[in-house]
């Protein structure tokens, strides 16, 4: 049951533009922009624009990849 409720969350988590996840973080856009040049940060390229999934961010925060040099 606990695997549905994650799967429906993740099916309607909305996209994320890259001012909500700087602010969410704490960071400037350009540090948004290094990460995902430089350290993989998940972001999907849609159009133009750069969308995100909070949740996915959040775990890669948290798995390190953010601090790596």
């Amino acid at each position: 049951m606990e695997e549905v409720i994650k799967l429906v969350d993740s099916i309607i988590e909305k996209w994320s533009s890259l001012d909500e996840v700087a602010l969410h973080l704490g960071v400037s856009k350009d540090t948004i922009y290094r990460w995902i040049a430089n350290k993989q940060m998940p972001a999907h390229k849609i159009g133009r624009l750069w969308k995100f999934k909070i949740s996915e961010v959040d775990k890669w925060v948290k798995i390190g990849r953010a601090i790596e040099n």
